[in-house]
């Protein structure tokens, strides 16, 4: 029978904890944005703005940023109905950028840039 020593079961149990420190974690290992992903956003962004929709753009993507993931799914889901009116490639990939936390956070301060009078003149 092995011997289980106290430096043995500490070094074991320093390996589970590495081995499972990220199990659960729902973030990937490199989330960056693309250039194209930052672009449709950009748009998305300009397109709320342009109608004056700042306000309720941001206080809805905050109340509902933690069932991203949800809206993802159902883009998905309708994605044969919605790609009637927009692009299927945009759709893809509006459901693909949901799919990820950072995101809404992210859609929201592009809209608070461009609401502001400086972000406004820039464009």
């Amino acid at each position: 029978m092995a011997s289980f020593t106290k430096v043995s079961l500490t070094e074991k149990w320093d390996r589970v904890r590495a081995g499972l420190s990220h199990a659960f974690s729902t973030r990937a290992e490199a989330e960056t944005f693309t250039s194209e992903d930052l672009a449709l956003l950009q748009r998305i962004a300009d397109a709320v703005v342009q109608r004056r929709m700042a306000a309720p753009a941001v206080v809805f993507l905050e109340s509902l940023g933690p069932m991203s993931f949800l809206g993802s799914q159902a883009m998905h889901f309708f994605a044969p109905i919605i790609e009637l009116a927009f692009s299927a490639h945009e759709v893809s990939q509006v459901a693909a950028l949901l799919e990820r936390r950072d995101t809404t956070v992210r859609l929201v301060a592009l809209i608070e840039v461009a609401s502001t009078p400086q972000g406004a003149a820039a464009r």
